[in-house]
């Protein structure tokens, strides 16, 4: 795009807190990620965001843009028809962006199904790929590690070959984004034999198997999801959603135990600063917020979906892991990849 700065459209009036907790989140990525933010959606609102942050004076020109757009999708909305009948919705005029080289990316904590409808439908999906899905990333109980989990709810229902092709762009995320050498990834499953499971999850477990671009391990039992044997865990959508919400929501009850139980036993140190740093910490590794969202991978742009009660924190997190998609070509390490598989393919083929 003949820039070295990653431009980042923001649906602005996507989400509970919008747009003045999606501006803050904004604002502060532009400062300290030294990216270039396209704010999309009603200019005055933005605006009167803006003037809430007392930023009209210290946004650099150029590196902050409004883009006007016309409406949002609301939740209870079907996201397609929707799409549809709002053509200069937010979401849509934030992919039009992307899909004209305008933006590198998309972040939005609004409707998530019509955030993944409007990037099939503006963006496409990317050769090779019949289905994109969400990819969550979760902390493990390994310092410093992190497990990647795809689908998380952008397919219900999954066909085995589907499933091979989130195992392979989970592959590419986790050595290229968070920077695993060798990602051992795993198919979710009840149990570890290869036998187990219903007649999808085993005809999965062999195609994984075959593949040679990827690093299969094993099946992961639920047990194993959170534990650091596997950097990436393959499941359909509706499991994987399941899984990410029980997850965030036992993050948070650990949280609110463990101050509850320091507040009892150390009620005069509690405001200790080692303390207090020490807590800080753990909220960072258990806390969704500090994720930012899921990239949806699979489409032909860089999408990132947040949660709808995203708040600032949450949404600069979402602009920093659109920034490290863009940063490390994602997109483009996955088109090479389905390359290189079909050539392979084409080649066992002729052979046989």
């Amino acid at each position: 795009m003949g820039s070295t700065r990653a431009r980042i459209a923001i649906d602005a009036m996507g989400g509970d807190h919008a747009p003045t907790e999606v501006v803050a989140g904004a604002l502060k990525a532009q400062e300290e990620l030294g990216v270039e933010i396209l704010l999309v959606g009603n200019p005055q609102q933005i605006e009167d965001s803006l003037r809430l942050q007392d930023a009209i004076g210290r946004v650099c020109k150029g590196q902050l843009e409004i883009v006007p757009s016309e409406g949002t999708v609301e939740m209870h909305e079907e996201p397609l028809s929707a799409l549809k009948r709002k053509p200069n919705a937010s979401i849509n005029v934030a992919m039009n962006l992307v899909k004209k080289q305008q933006a590198d990316a998309v972040v939005s904590a609004g409707h998530s199904g019509a955030a993944m409808a409007a990037a099939l439908l503006r963006l496409g999906r990317l050769p090779g790929i019949d289905r994109p899905a969400i990819g969550a990333v979760l902390p493990t109980m390994i310092a410093g590690t992190s497990v990647l989990i795809l689908d998380v709810g952008a397919n219900v229902d999954c066909r085995p070959k589907f499933l091979e092709q989130f195992a392979l762009m989970g592959t590419i995320y986790s050595q290229c984004v968070l920077g695993v050498a060798e990602p051992k990834i795993g198919l979710l499953n009840i149990g570890e034999e290869p036998c187990k499971g219903n007649d999808a999850a085993v005809r999965t477990h062999q195609l994984l198997v075959d593949n040679p671009n990827i690093p299969f391990v094993g099946n992961a039992e639920g047990r194993d999801v959170l534990s650091g044997k596997f950097d990436v865990i393959v499941c359909d959508g509706f499991v994987g959603n399941v899984l990410l919400k029980f997850a965030e929501a036992v993050g948070e009850v650990v949280v609110q135990v463990l101050k509850e139980e320091l507040v009892k036993g150390l009620q005069h140190q509690i405001n200790d600063p080692l303390l207090q740093k020490s807590l800080q910490g753990f909220k960072q590794r258990v806390d969704h917020v500090e994720h930012g969202g899921g990239l949806l991978l699979g489409v032909a742009g860089v999408c990132i979906i947040s949660h709808g009660s995203s708040q600032a924190t949450s949404i600069f997190n979402a602009i920093r892991l659109a920034k490290g998609a863009v940063d490390n070509q994602v997109l483009e390490r996955i088109r090479s990849s389905n390359r290189e598989s079909a050539l392979e393919q084409e080649a066992l083929t002729v052979d046989s």
